[in-house]
């Protein structure tokens, strides 16, 4: 049987529904990593830089001036930067953090123990980085998306990636390099995740003191999108207290964990919240789980 290709991302509809959803300061971004400088260069419109930066200024082009921005290691300031992405060995050097030692850490094997700790893309995959906003399409589809938030536009974000296929948000504090903690361990494990910027993203990258991070893959960022929109609907719908409640197929596309908790919501709602709920569902069993008549 063959497999069917999923259809491509509109990337600047997600940020049109993300900005309607979370009324977000900072321009979402895409990074995509390149196995060869050349395939970097060829992105339209793309910048190079004329001095050597960090990658918090890199990144920060993108979501600060809404340039597409490409860099080689070269075009980066230290074996920090580069080995976060993978275009530098986590070499001994690397891994002993003696930069460090008297500035974020008191001892050499405090400093080393946060080395060791950070999330890294693997060397030798790759020769090249690109920043842009997503709605430029010129990174379509990114590796990940950044998406910078309030803690609490970033709670509302989590819920919505958690409304189906439920699973626990793990996140860590690594300290400074905490973008190790964000677009280091999302390009290394392809999983979401969150980091509180550190000094150097804030004072560099421009990073306001409220905003915390979101590193996650396109396809994470559809699904929280689209579990935003469903919340969205349901407060909607609960905001003005009504006295009847009208539900067409509140379970449509739920998976079983949250359906379960849709159904008891509205059990709820006639229960104890003095609503009268008129349900309209092809699943009887809904309908017997949640009506009187």
């Amino acid at each position: 049987m063959q497999q069917q290709t999923p259809e491509p991302l509109d990337l600047a509809v997600m940020v049109a529904d993300l900005n309607s959803l979370l009324r977000l300061k900072t321009t979402v971004i895409g990074i995509k990593m390149f196995a060869r400088v050349e395939e970097m260069a060829a992105i339209p419109k793309i910048r190079r830089p004329s001095a050597v930066h960090t990658t918090d200024q890199i990144v920060s082009m993108a979501s600060r001036l809404g340039w597409t921005v490409g860099i080689t290691g070269d075009d980066l300031v230290g074996a920090q930067c580069r080995a976060v992405i993978g275009l530098a060995p986590q070499d001994e050097k690397f891994l002993a953090g003696e930069n460090y030692v008297g500035v974020w850490h008191g001892t050499a094997e405090d400093a080393r123990k946060r080395q060791e700790a950070l999330d890294v893309v693997p060397f030798g995959q790759y020769q090249a980085m690109a920043v842009s906003p997503l709605t430029s399409g010129r990174l379509n589809p990114p590796d990940i998306c950044l998406v910078y938030a309030t803690p609490g536009q970033m709670i509302i974000l989590i819920n919505g990636l958690q409304y189906t296929g439920y699973k626990k948000f793990e996140w860590g504090v690594v300290g400074e390099t905490a973008c190790a903690d964000s677009w280091g361990r999302a390009l290394k494990t392809g999983e979401p995740s969150l980091s509180l910027p550190c000094f150097a993203e804030r004072r560099y990258g421009g990073v306001p003191d409220e905003e915390m991070l979101m590193a996650l893959k396109p396809e994470h960022l559809a699904k929280a999108i689209a579990g935003m929109k469903q919340l969205a609907k349901l407060a909607q719908s609960l905001v003005h207290g009504p006295s009847l409640l009208l539900l067409d197929e509140p379970t449509n596309g739920l998976d079983p964990p949250a359906r379960e908790r849709m159904l008891q919501l509205i059990r709820d709602l006639r229960d104890e919240g003095g609503v009268r709920v008129i349900l309209s569902s092809h699943l009887l069993r809904d309908v017997e789980e949640c009506c009187e008549e």
